[in-house]
């Protein structure tokens, strides 16, 4: 049998082919792997995006936003105002620790945010003159939803007092977020007791007549509140003598305006003593004395000459007239 002949590749020839080296850090894939492996990264980052897309929507994702970029009176706010020590406190806090809790908004625009809670922390960061503020986006159904949210965060952290929770809801009812103002506290007050939402109804009395005339009624106490609202509501000189007292009086503290409608409220309108109406003598011995009442004029006759036969003459008179 003939050996085979063994071939060997040409060196040096014009039409030889050489072997391109390859390097160990980049060798060739194969096109199918190459197009699959770009597939899966992709996917991988579609999914990564979808799931931070997921968060932001779910407000489970925590934002730095710019500061400048909050629009503080979004929403009417349910705190009238600041108690200075408690600012004091909470700008202390924020310098030695930070930001600890975010703020909640919701995006109005590209770039534009509306504030739901939150607004103490972001008035001490703006006396800070910080730059950027911890957020969380929310997305609630309707402007009813957003004062809810408000309302809620407000009442865990720090608790509303009883003006700022009915005039929130009076606010809200004015809005046309709700019916009424019974359904806004309803609405608003939804875990609180029968009993809590019934004293913040009293409140809306309260806020209703004297609405801007009070300088400081978030130091108004329950007992005195409720006891202003019920005299509100049924004595119509006492809504007058109050308003009165508090225009002229323009408390300064709120100290001032407390004892003033402390003091209001115990007065008690001074009943009209009537004299008992003198008699006149209309003609010797007869005394003729007048009263009103319910029942139109009494005329009443005394004296010595008013005698059986003096009060039958005077029937005859009278039938006759």
């Amino acid at each position: 049998m003939a050996k085979r002949k063994r071939l060997t590749p040409a060196r040096g020839d014009a039409g030889s082919v050489e072997r391109v080296p390859q390097s160990p850090a980049s060798p060739l894939r194969a096109p199918i792997a190459h197009v699959a492996g770009e597939a899966a990264t992709h996917a991988a980052l579609e999914e990564v995006a979808d799931a931070f897309q997921s968060a932001r929507d779910a407000g489970r994702l925590l934002l730095e936003l710019p500061l400048e970029a909050i629009e503080g009176d979004h929403l009417i706010r349910d705190r009238v105002a600041l108690d200075d020590d408690e600012m004091r406190s909470l700008v202390q806090s924020l310098q030695e620790r930070g930001q600890q809790t975010p703020i909640e908004v919701l995006e109005l625009a590209p770039g534009r945010y509306g504030l739901i809670s939150g607004w103490r922390r972001l008035q001490a960061l703006r006396q800070l003159q910080a730059d950027t503020i911890l957020a969380i986006i929310r997305k609630p159904d309707t402007a009813a939803d957003a004062y809810l949210a408000m309302v809620e965060e407000n009442e865990i952290r720090v608790g509303l007092s009883y003006f700022e929770r009915a005039r929130i809801a009076a606010k809200a009812a004015e809005l046309g977020l709700y019916p009424s103002t019974a359904k806004a506290v309803q609405a608003l007050f939804s875990t609180a007791s029968r009993s809590k939402r019934s004293k913040i109804n009293s409140f809306v009395t309260l806020h209703h007549v004297l609405g801007d005339m009070l300088r400081f009624p978030t130091a108004i106490a329950e007992r005195l509140g409720l006891a202003l609202a019920a005299r509100l509501d049924k004595d119509a000189g006492f809504v007058v003598r109050l308003k009165d007292r508090l225009r002229k009086a323009d408390p300064a503290t709120a100290e001032e305006e407390i004892a003033l409608l402390s003091e209001t409220l115990a007065d008690r309108p001074q009943k009209t003593t009537l004299r008992k109406p003198a008699a006149e003598e209309v003609t010797a011995g007869v005394f003729l004395k007048t009263s009103a009442g319910r029942s139109g004029l009494t005329l009443s006759l005394s004296g010595k000459a008013v005698t059986p036969e003096f009060q039958k003459r005077l029937q005859a008179w009278l039938q006759q007239q």
